[in-house]
């Protein structure tokens, strides 16, 4: 692994305190956005990449806030927000955004809805759900497609030989790059009181960050973003059917639509590598 390593930040926002990863550098700010559930170090080895030509900024939205899943969770509005008002309190100005999954969703609401100026947007499988979840009120977690499954999820382990055990038997992480799996190990699972190992982002919590996903139509305001705008699409994604990108790519003024080949919707997690070349040379190119 490279010598390269981010600084481990965090940023008052009045009423919560947010964790970032800050990658220095005398180049444009570029800021990658992490999906639901996950963590900011397993854009590592594409930021690592990125670093030389960019000061690359990874904010981790998990528990910053405190949000009830069974009461409408956090809302991804909130998190475009809490997005804006890290990019005033260290200055960051006319970012280039790279989101994948959750935030992807973010971003779109942040310069749709929020007025947040983005010099190039790069929008990975963003979960901008059909419409109809929008107009659902007093949603139940048993009800949302990926809340119920997500506060089942598993929490314990009593080493890390048993989490590698059960990651690479889990369909999820099949087609993970090795250092990202290997991050999320090390990084992605903690110690709990009692001497075993437990999710960093909780299961309540990611199911927060999912119940907060239908709290805000992102739809509307797709076409209120004028920079150049990127989506990708992984060729064998589970949201095939249920999620259109080509649709929201052209609802974008200046948007344009990609095919990620081999790869599901994890694709930063799958081809970091792949995932870097295409994120320099759209906001470099």
């Amino acid at each position: 692994m490279s010598e390269i390593q981010p600084a481990e930040r965090h940023v008052d926002l009045d009423d919560a305190v947010l964790g970032f990863l800050d990658y220095e550098s005398q180049g444009p700010p570029l800021l990658l956005l992490h999906a639901t559930g996950f963590l900011p170090w397993l854009w590592h080895p594409v930021a690592r990449e990125l670093s030389s030509s960019f000061r690359v900024i990874a904010p981790y939205f998990c528990d910053h806030r405190v949000a009830d899943p069974e009461n409408g969770g956090l809302s991804w509005k909130q998190i475009a927000e809490d997005l804006i008002c890290l990019c005033k309190r260290i200055g960051l100005k006319k970012p280039y955004v790279a989101g994948h999954s959750m935030g992807g969703a973010v971003s779109v609401i942040a310069a749709g809805a929020l007025g947040m100026e983005a010099e190039k947007m790069l929008l990975i499988e963003p979960i901008i759900l059909p419409e109809d979840f929008y107009s659902v009120d007093n949603a139940r977690v048993e009800d949302h497609p990926l809340a119920s499954r997500s506060i089942k999820r598993r929490n314990h382990w009593p080493g890390r030989r048993e989490v590698r055990k059960y990651l690479e038997s889990r369909p999820l992480f099949k087609r993970w790059d090795r250092e990202v799996l290997e991050l999320y190990i090390s990084r992605g699972i903690v110690g709990d009181n009692n001497g075993g190992l437990t999710l960093a982002c909780h299961p309540r919590h990611e199911t927060s960050l999912f119940m907060g996903s239908i709290a805000f139509n992102p739809w509307p305001v797709i076409p209120q973003i004028l920079c150049p705008v990127l989506v990708l699409e992984g060729e064998h994604t589970e949201n095939k059917g249920f999620i259109d990108f080509r649709k929201v790519a052209e609802m974008l003024p200046n948007g344009s639509h990609q095919v990620v080949e081999n790869a599901g919707h994890l694709i930063p997690m799958e081809k970091p590598r792949d995932t870097a070349l295409i994120i320099s040379r759209f906001f470099e190119g």
